[in-house]
């Protein structure tokens, strides 16, 4: 019987959330492999998380007891839904999405009206869901309740609450089902629409079952009602700090989705992955088991100074490939074109509505806690043309 690691850490403690960043960074030059209470590994630098996403035969993405496609899957399963899956992501799906994703975010940037604005609550919060509703042809009366049903999910999360993560869980299944239900009763008359157009879908020559579907829907949908919001509330937040930025990214707009990687690279909206050991494998001197959980840590792999120099210096000339932002391998992310379609369209109309983005005086942004990242508020003031 061998001896339990030492624990390292608790990246739930109160010096940790006060500032994530911050406590990684120091973790990272520190503890590049760390051991928590939790039972789970955490891996801090660069190079390590490279390592681990280019070899999923021994950090497998089967973490979990229940169905998840395709994020949750190891090849060969993977692959055929994963083929699905990307088919509603090509360029061609993105430029015919890009009208109606602008169309939602200019409404709701002429919202916002000027003046002082907490912009995670009047902006990034609503457009994460109209957005994902619209992409997916999903009806209004659902934004309302996808929002509350993310804030009970983080909170969930963050309290480690199995009984109310499962409740949520089976809550969020009944609004897709709905969704596929609605589709089928209508038959030839169901709208035209990424939904209607998934029941279609087979792998190994059949359809895909209801849990498949539903697992598949629920993976695209819960990233971005939270990530995204966590993203629009980073780059606001950013702008509203860096005015010299601004006015470059005003004057050169073609380069604000190039500023938006960059921007997320240094404040994470999603703070880590988990990986599962498949056999004992050893990072950075640490021996770890196998079948043991490994946590991808991308607040902190996207920091490493080894890597990007100064972790918290804006530059637009760094290596794309060295951003981690979006993850890296088989399983990067599934929707990174959508993701990134979304954020440059809401910021070109924020920056064209806009004469500045200032931050507030005296009152600073709220960090968001474990396992959620960015912020949970962003005061800031705009002025408008």
């Amino acid at each position: 019987m061998t001896d339990e690691p030492r624990v390292d850490w608790d990246p739930r403690s109160d010096a940790v959330q006060a500032n994530q960043v911050a406590a990684y960074d120091e973790m990272r030059g520190r503890c590049p492999v760390a051991h928590s209470a939790y039972r789970n590994w955490t891996v801090f630098r660069h190079s390590d998380t490279v390592r681990i996403l280019d070899d999923p035969d021994t950090f497998s993405n089967a973490v979990s007891s229940h169905l998840s496609v395709p994020n949750g899957m190891d090849p060969p399963e993977h692959t055929p839904f994963r083929a699905i899956n990307d088919r509603y992501f090509t360029p061609e799906r993105m430029a015919a999405f890009e009208p109606a994703c602008r169309e939602v975010s200019r409404n709701l940037v002429d919202a916002l009206g000027g003046g002082e604005v907490e912009i995670v609550a009047a902006l990034a919060e609503p457009f994460a869901n109209h957005i994902q509703c619209s992409f997916m042809g999903w009806p209004e009366r659902l934004h309302e309740p996808l929002r509350d049903w993310t804030r009970k999910n983080r909170e969930a999360t963050r309290a480690l609450d199995r009984a109310a993560m499962s409740a949520i869980a089976l809550e969020f299944d009944g609004y897709i089902r709905e969704q596929l239900g609605e589709r089928r009763t209508a038959g030839r008359n169901a709208p035209r629409d990424v939904t209607t157009d998934l029941l279609a879908e087979q792998v190994d020559g059949r359809p895909l079952s209801d849990a498949e579907l539903v697992s598949l829907i629920r993976n695209w949908t819960v990233g971005e009602l939270s990530t995204i919001a966590s993203c629009v509330g980073i780059l606001v937040s950013f702008l509203a700090s860096n005015p010299d930025i601004q006015r470059h990214l005003r004057a050169e707009p073609d380069r604000i989705g190039a500023a938006c990687d960059e921007i997320l690279r240094m404040q994470a909206p999603l703070i880590a992955n988990r990986r599962r050991t498949t056999r004992e494998v050893t990072i950075a001197g640490r021996t770890i088991p196998a079948d043991e959980r490994v946590m991808v840590l991308w607040a902190s792999a996207n920091r490493d100074e080894d890597v990007f120099g100064d972790p918290d210096e804006f530059r637009l000339d760094r290596t794309p490939a060295d951003n981690l932002l979006y993850g890296r391998g088989i399983h990067y992310c599934p929707g990174a074109p959508l993701a990134r379609l979304e954020l440059t369209v809401l910021i070109e109309e924020l920056l064209a509505a806009t004469e500045s983005i200032d931050a507030v005086q005296g009152a600073t942004p709220t960090y968001a806690a474990y396992p959620a990242g960015g912020f949970t508020s962003v005061p800031v003031s705009l002025q408008r043309r």
